[in-house]
């Protein structure tokens, strides 16, 4: 990535304008565009101008975008790349699209001497990504470095959300390479609870029951004993979002948000749940007492960002939801404290890295993303 603009999509000319001289200064450019879902209507003119002008394109659909030190739901941002990267747009992640991310994966990792960063996004709508990133780091007889957001919409409503100069899809994956040196930090730094918790029977994305009780009734209880939290089936939507759970690994601790309420008390949440998972209650900090700006910034610092460098930057729309009018301000204080000298990307819906110095993929809630390439 060596350029990235803001524009207004109620004016073609200004969209072409910024391609146009990005183009005669690197002739073997990419472009990635991100939208907010408010500019979805203009995708199909996007592709046809860059099917027009030979620009190789690449591009998804987000809630919101980051930009002007907050979140903007109009224009586009568009990032060049000096020289197209490989990518992958795929589609039936649970059939043979499977096997082809593998062996596009493979091909375009061979020959590589240092490790690669491979930028996945996922729409939204596909319920393993876990179990997808695992299979295929499983697969690989040497592993690149993960990055990566899940997009589409906010409210999980089915929409074609990636796509590039010939196809607008969705339920798949569009997969950038951004090389060697791109570094990539996650953080959410969510307080964890002293009570441990066993999904006890879990199914992808739902929790059915915790230590052998139903999981909304152990749910109640936790948050009430830690918290002093009345959880009802009422007030659920209003409180979920500050108390999800932790999944409990080796290395961390992987926020997963409950989004939704089963009628058997199970509880739905984003990202995926291994039976016999250990869980913990999480607390969304205030943000005076959040540390996670300055955990972004020491680990961008450890990765060997260059100081002042730009920072592709995804929020998650939950701890915006956590947050309210205050995430605005932890976007300013990023920028602030990381001294980016531009601070662009989108509101995403989940989140994806490595485990650090083992290369191992993991999704995330609740979490900031900050790429340097």
């Amino acid at each position: 990535m060596v350029e990235q603009q803001y524009v207004a999509l109620n004016d073609p000319a200004q969209f072409g304008a910024v391609v146009q001289a990005w183009g005669a200064r690197w002739p073997s450019m990419g472009l990635f565009v991100m939208l907010p879902e408010q500019e979805k209507q203009h995708v199909p003119w996007i592709q046809g101008y860059c099917r027009d002008h030979g620009i190789a394109l690449m591009g998804a659909v987000f809630p919101a975008l980051v930009a002007q030190g907050g979140f903007v739901s109009e224009g586009a941002w568009l990032v060049c790349f000096a020289e197209q990267p490989d990518y992958l747009l795929q589609t039936d992640l649970q059939g043979a699209g499977a096997q082809a991310l593998e062996q596009w994966t493979r091909t375009t990792l061979a020959g590589s001497k240092a490790p690669q960063t491979l930028f996945f996004i996922f729409d939204a709508m596909v319920p393993n990504v876990s179990t997808l990133l695992g299979n295929l780091h499983m697969a690989l007889d040497s592993a690149p470095r993960y990055a990566g957001v899940s997009a589409g919409s906010e409210t999980f409503t089915p929409m074609p959300c990636l796509f590039d100069a010939q196809r607008h899809v969705g339920d798949g994956v569009l997969v950038i390479a951004l090389g060697e040196q791109a570094r990539t930090v996650v953080q959410h730094a969510y307080p964890v609870s002293k009570t441990l918790m066993n999904a006890t029977a879990a199914q992808g994305n739902r929790i059915i029951r915790i230590n052998d009780r139903p999981a909304f009734e152990v749910y109640q209880e936790v948050i009430a004993q830690e918290y002093g939290v009345a959880l009802t089936a009422d007030n659920f939507y209003d409180y979920a979002v500050h108390f999800p759970f932790g999944a409990v690994t080796v290395v961390d601790v992987l926020v997963r948000i409950p989004v939704a309420l089963g009628e058997d008390q199970s509880l739905v949440c984003v990202g995926e749940i291994s039976p016999n998972t250990n869980l913990r209650l999480l607390r969304a900090p205030e943000l005076a007492q959040s540390h996670c700006v300055a955990q972004l910034d020491a680990a961008l610092r450890s990765a060997g960002r260059p100081a002042g460098s730009a920072l592709m930057t995804f929020y998650c729309a939950g701890r915006r939801m956590h947050f309210g009018g205050e995430s605005a301000l932890e976007v300013q204080q990023l920028q602030e404290t990381t001294v980016a000298q531009a601070l662009f990307g989108a509101l995403s819906l989940g989140e994806i890295d490595s485990v650090e110095d083992l290369d191992v993929p993991r999704f995330h809630n609740a979490a900031m993303v900050c790429i340097a390439a």
